[in-house]
């Protein structure tokens, strides 16, 4: 089969296919859903052609799977809160935020060979030893984005690199990016709920949110912020 005969064919299954038949009657979308849903079965296929023997059938299945997927962690703007994110951590499993659900939580985007690492490794630590057992939960983001300053891969090597920097900061999450068009819904979504100063783009690593036990962002802390001064606030939520 050509390349143009397998476009064409997906461009028929998908102009035919059923949103409710293959979702089921259980699962109700609003307008905005559908619509959203439906261009990501478009653009999918796309990069799925190459692969000739694929089905019509299995690439509209496989498209409409993956705009699930992009719609539950992609309307960040009407996230009630963090609990509706889902995230990987630094070996690949999907962890939903709802895990958290109760704790107050500081979520930082952590990087290996900042300036700002060695304080921020040593204070974040001594948070969790502090308020760990008392409600407090830390999420950290590997990000790579600053400088090219986290360049440890996820997974074993990113578990190694804190173990020898003797960090011991909570919870270890995948890689990110948390600027531009890439950045990680769950970003976006704390970004939108709390700009900074000039702007709501992260200015670099160890930049630190604080949301609070019902999962809303409180407030937003700019990296130089030594985590110990963020105790007050922290104890003002547990």
């Amino acid at each position: 089969m050509s390349l143009r005969q397998f476009q064409n064919i997906s461009r028929q299954a998908l102009r035919c296919y059923s949103i409710r038949r293959t979702l089921g009657p259980a699962l109700e979308l609003s307008q905005g859903q559908r619509h959203g849903l439906r261009l990501c079965t478009v653009l999918l296929p796309v990069s799925c052609a190459a692969t000739s023997t694929t089905s019509a059938s299995a690439v509209a299945q496989y498209s409409t799977a993956a705009a699930i997927d992009m719609s539950a962690n992609g309307d960040y703007k009407n996230a009630a809160s963090i609990y509706e994110f889902t995230v990987k951590d630094t070996h690949g499993n999907d962890i939903s935020l709802e895990k958290y659900k109760g704790k107050v939580v500081l979520v930082v985007n952590i990087a290996s060979k900042c300036g700002l690492t060695k304080n921020n490794y040593e204070k974040l630590t001594d948070l969790k030893q502090k308020y760990g057992e008392k409600g407090l939960v830390i999420l950290n983001f590997p990000c790579n984005q600053f400088g090219s300053q986290m360049p440890e891969a996820d997974g074993e090597a990113m578990v190694c690199h804190l173990r020898d920097s003797k960090a011991d900061i909570g919870e270890v999450f995948a890689k990110v990016d948390v600027n531009g068009d890439n950045a990680a819904p769950l970003y976006k979504y704390l970004k939108a709920k709390q700009t900074g100063t000039l702007g709501s783009g992260l200015k670099w690593n160890f930049t630190k949110f604080l949301v609070n036990k019902e999962g809303i962002p409180i407030n937003r802390y700019a990296p130089t912020t030594d985590p110990m001064d963020i105790a007050k606030d922290i104890e003002k939520l547990l």
